[in-house]
């Protein structure tokens, strides 16, 4: 990640500013605190300048995001992929899930279902032309890459929300407390499971869920 210009709360004359100094205030910004700290306004500060001087740089805040998303698509490796199309899947699936598990704050953009970096969509087009491949229809193909793209958003968003409140919370969490008191006689196997829940929630187990849903998914052709 690129380290931008920083507020030093000196006066005098404002750095210069370009769109490459926008774009590397922005991703720290969001390395720092996700999307939920970027803002023009905020950016602004980081510059030492003016909400007005960032939009001859800048049409918007989406403008910005899709400049950074396409920033970040750019140093995306393009590895050879199998030959064989389920494979195929799941590698690519794999790839999506490591090159956003970098970069959380794209999931959250990627999010809106709107923005996207069109140098990305390689990705995207290697899902489904496998699926094809593999026997699906275009319409179930696309559905396959949705069902991939959910799921693997889903684990992301959730590890990096967990992740960032443990980091910020005092106190055990509301579930573990109530993991805690669970009646043997109500709930006789998450009761049993309780010690463990946090540390089995916590483990990495995409590559074997894509797996099985990749299998799923083709079953039905």
């Amino acid at each position: 990640m690129h380290s931008g210009p920083k507020h030093t709360g000196r006066t005098g004359r404002p750095p210069r500013l370009s769109q490459e100094t926008i774009i590397f205030a922005a991703q720290d910004l969001l390395a720092a605190e996700g999307t939920r700290g970027l803002s023009m306004r905020r950016l602004a500060r980081e510059l030492d300048s003016t909400p007005m001087a960032l939009y001859h740089h800048v049409r918007d805040k989406d403008d910005l995001l899709l400049l950074l998303l396409e920033e970040h698509a750019r140093t995306i490796p393009r590895p050879a992929l199998p030959e064989d199309p389920r494979d195929r899947m799941i590698t690519a699936g794999q790839l999506l899930h490591d090159v956003l598990a970098g970069c959380p704050w794209i999931v959250e953009v990627l999010a809106s279902d709107d923005l996207m970096a069109k140098s990305a969509l390689w990705i995207v087009e290697a899902i489904v032309d496998s699926a094809v491949e593999c026997g699906l229809s275009p319409e179930g193909a696309v559905d396959a890459y949705r069902a991939i793209w959910y799921y693997t958003a889903g684990e992301l968003l959730i590890r990096v929300s967990r992740e960032r409140r443990t980091a910020e919370a005092s106190r055990p969490s509301h579930r573990d407390q109530t993991f805690a008191t669970l009646s043997p006689d109500a709930y006789p196997r998450l009761s049993s499971l309780a010690g463990q829940w946090p540390e089995l929630t916590r483990r990495d187990t995409h590559r074997q869920s894509l797996e099985a849903l990749v299998d799923g998914l083709l079953a039905r052709v």
